[in-house]
């Protein structure tokens, strides 16, 4: 089973820009949010959301064709290998999510962009958000425009939960490593 500390030691093999890095750590995070609400193990699913990314930043254009084989042969298991694939859908790959990692994953891939970029807003980070703040932030589509709002919802009705509780989950997991992420109170 894939750990965090494996995870880490394979991203730092292709991985060296910080605002990629901060991603692996959104999503880790949120990931394990998504694994206590689910009843999973915590440190799996974190494992799994920070190695998501694993060829991004050598094949951008390629995102996720160079991943499985280069993981295989590190041990990655082929359920972590396809929960890793399947946050592609739709817009990299056709491997739909089915299980609720795969799902999870899906969803807070986008989501943690928004709940990251609602937080850098406020004077106080990610420390005081509000899920109704969030939502105002996610209702405009001017703010984050990158993230997939679609996509999110798709995410969400595939968990069968509302895009407001999705996040609720994924903000108070990202708050233990609000300084990490750089969305804590600002000095």
């Amino acid at each position: 089973m894939l750990t965090l500390e494996k995870s880490k030691q394979l991203i730092a093999a292709t991985t060296t820009q910080p605002h990629l890095l901060t991603h692996a750590t959104a999503v880790m995070a949120a990931m394990g949010g998504m694994a206590e609400y689910f009843g999973q193990d915590v440190q799996h699913w974190q494992a799994v959301g920070y190695l998501h990314d694993y060829d991004y930043e050598q094949y951008p254009e390629e995102h996720l064709d160079h991943t499985a084989e280069p993981l295989r042969a590190e041990g990655v298991t082929e359920e972590e290998i396809r929960a890793i694939l399947s946050h592609g859908y739709t817009h990299r790959n056709d491997i739909e999510p089915l299980t609720d990692m795969e799902k999870s994953l899906y969803t807070v891939d986008e989501l943690t962009g928004i709940i990251g970029a609602a937080a850098r807003m406020r004077p106080l980070g990610i420390t005081d958000l509000e899920v109704s703040s969030f939502m105002k932030k996610f209702k405009d589509k001017k703010f984050a425009a990158k993230c997939d709002r679609e996509l999110i919802k798709d995410g969400c009705a595939r968990l069968g939960m509302e895009v407001k509780d999705v996040a609720a989950i994924c903000i108070e997991a990202m708050k233990p490593f609000a300084a990490e992420l750089g969305i804590g109170p600002k000095e």
